[in-house]
């Protein structure tokens, strides 16, 4: 009986689960609409990226495009473009001079000194203390022709001399003059000339390490604007050409800073912006014509100065002495009108003070010279600035030439 129970139950429980199964495939399947079927039919297959095996070759470097056949690259090249160029240019000066011994008699002494050529005429720049107090002049072309030259004209105080030669033309390669107004500390200075008197057409080349330094001339007094380079310039340099890396003249070698006297890594060159301004008139006149007010003695104003004269101004010139016939003179500025003791001085006191030239403060006489030097040509007229017994006015003066 029981059996019979279990073998019912099983066969109930068969019949139902197929029942349930033909009433889930009885359902209807419903299609993807066939738009639906052509996008996906129009799909593409994505193709797999092939894997290298092995890492892509790195690109060429650069800078090994720049290496030419002989093994120069962009920089020497560049370097020994200037020196092909400009070495004729660069000429070797040597000077005899008559000097008295410590007996008194007269002894001839040779100096050297380098130059470069101007135009074809025969004009050759060089620094005046090359051929300072020089009874014979001679330069070389290199080492096949030696000529004597003649002094066109100098200035003293700028360091610098025209000599005029008298040879073929053929053989003057003249420089070309560029610009100092624009330079940058840094940017590349190349020399060119005959250290120590033996070494012709010597190159050394380096960068720019300063601008606007101040030496002092010939004279004594100071040559403003100076370049500094740390291209190795030594005895015998003085005269040749500072170059940029075009090969353009920007200044003329003037000095080194040394104890010794040997190169140190500090030399100095007269930029092209004083050449360019110079030049005119000593090919012309023979000497440069100082632009020049007048002034023959004057105090630098410092506060401490001002208290004690109890002056109307902290900063200016205290005008002492004035030339006869001067601008400042002939224009009615004054100068000292009384003097005073303080201490165990005596100072000089009641002038006019300048204040300013064209509304330019200014403190100092050398910024006063360094103003009509680098300014001015005689002739033209300033405003300047000044103080008088409190009260403060403007005079036009026209400029001078500064006597010799």
């Amino acid at each position: 009986m029981y059996c019979n129970l279990r073998k019912r139950a099983a066969l109930i429980s068969a019949a139902l689960f197929i029942a349930v199964l033909v009433a889930g495939c009885s359902r209807e399947i419903v299609p993807l609409p066939s738009s639906n079927r052509v996008l996906l039919q129009q799909l593409p297959t994505p193709t797999p990226t092939p894997v290298p095996l092995s890492p892509p070759t790195a690109a060429p470097d650069a800078s090994l495009a720049l290496i030419d056949a002989a093994g120069l690259d962009f920089a020497e090249r560049r370097i020994i473009g200037v020196y092909e160029r400009v070495a004729p240019s660069v000429v070797s000066i040597t000077t005899r001079v008559l000097r008295r011994d410590f007996f008194f008699n007269v002894v001839p002494e040779e100096g050297a000194g380098s130059g470069f050529v101007l135009d074809t005429e025969g004009h050759i720049l060089t620094n005046y203390h090359v051929i300072e107090g020089a009874e014979r002049i001679d330069v070389a072309f290199g080492e096949q022709l030696v000529t004597p030259a003649t002094v066109v004209g100098w200035d003293e105080r700028n360091d610098v001399a025209v000599l005029k030669v008298n040879v073929d033309p053929e053989v003057l390669r003249p420089v070309t003059l560029g610009e100092s107004s624009d330079l940058q500390v840094g940017q590349w200075a190349i020399a060119i000339g005959n250290p120590f008197g033996q070494f012709g057409r010597t190159l050394t080349t380096g960068v720019i390490s300063a601008l606007g330094r101040t030496i002092e001339g010939p004279d004594g007094r100071s040559i403003t604007g100076v370049i500094q380079t740390d291209a190795a310039i030594n005895r015998g340099n003085s005269g040749g050409p500072l170059l940029d890396s075009s090969g353009r003249v920007i200044g003329i070698t003037s000095a080194i800073f040394s104890p010794t006297g040997t190169n140190a890594g500090v030399g100095f060159a007269v930029p092209v912006v004083t050449l360019t301004r110079i030049l005119p008139d000593l090919l012309t006149l023979g000497r440069y014509r100082q632009p020049w007010l007048g002034v023959r003695y004057a105090y630098n104003i410092t506060p401490g100065l001002a208290e004690v004269l109890k002056l109307p101004v902290s900063s200016g010139l205290l005008l002492v002495q004035l030339y006869e016939g001067s601008p400042l003179a002939t224009a009615g500025i004054r100068g000292a009108q009384q003097e005073v003791i303080i201490g165990n001085q005596r100072v000089f006191t009641g002038g006019d003070i300048i204040v300013a030239v064209d509304g330019e403060p200014v403190a100092t006489v050398g910024e006063l010279e360094s103003y009509l030097e680098e300014r001015y040509r005689v002739g033209d007229t300033l405003q300047l600035s000044i103080v008088r017994a409190g009260q403060a006015t403007d005079i036009d003066i026209e400029l001078g030439e500064e006597p010799n």
